[in-house]
C-alpha cells in the first residue's frame, strides 16, 4: 500500500543521517526508502526532504538513475509529469539498507558521542583523535574493500 509522504517523515536528527555508510550521496538512501512504496513525483519527494535543495535532490536522483537504482519516466498528455521509481536493482538494495539503518539506530549514542568529541577537538584547533571512539576503531579495523564499498551509503 502506498503511503503519503509527509514533511515529518525524515527527522533532522535521524539514525540514517548518522550512519557512516553511504549509497551514492548523503540523500540517496532516503530517496530509495521513500520510493519503496512505488513511483513518486519530484514534488512528493520534496515534502519529506524539505531540507534538500531542489538542485541537490535532482543531482541525487540523476546519480541513482545513472547507477541503475532508480528509473525516471516522463508522462505526456495533460501537462508534463515525471515520476521516479525503484528498479529491480534499487529494490534489491532495500534489505541491506534496512540493516544499515538498524545498525545506526543501535549505535546512535556512540555515533553522536564520536561526532561531538571530534567537533569539540576540531573547535579547539587540535587534531581530533578518532582512535579512541568505538565507531572509529570499528571503521579502521574493517577491511579496506569494505570501507570503500560502504563509503557512499546513507540509510533511510
Amino acid at each position: 500500500m502506498r503511503r503519503e509522504l509527509t514533511a515529518d517523515m525524515v527527522d533532522e536528527v535521524c539514525p540514517s543521517g548518522l550512519s557512516p555508510f553511504r549509497v551514492g550521496d548523503k540523500w540517496a538512501g532516503l530517496v530509495l526508502k521513500l520510493l519503496e512504496d512505488g513511483p513518486r513525483r519530484f514534488g512528493e519527494l520534496r515534502v519529506p526532504l524539505h531540507r534538500v535543495s531542489p538542485k541537490v535532490l535532482t543531482a541525487s536522483l540523476r546519480a541513482l538513475e545513472r547507477d541503475g537504482l532508480v528509473s525516471r519516466t516522463e508522462h505526456t498528455g495533460q501537462g508534463r509529469r515525471v515520476e521516479y521509481d525503484l528498479t529491480p536493482l534499487g529494490r534489491s538494495l532495500l534489505g541491506p539498507l534496512a540493516v544499515v539503518c538498524a545498525w545506526a539506530e543501535e549505535h546512535w549514542e556512540e555515533l553522536l558521542d564520536a561526532r561531538e568529541s571530534y567537533d569539540r577537538a576540531a573547535a579547539r584547533g587540535g587534531e581530533a583523535s578518532t582512535a579512541a571512539t568505538p565507531a572509529a576503531t570499528a571503521a579502521a579495523s574493517a577491511p579496506a574493500a569494505s570501507r570503500v564499498a560502504a563509503s557512499g551509503a546513507s540509510g533511510a
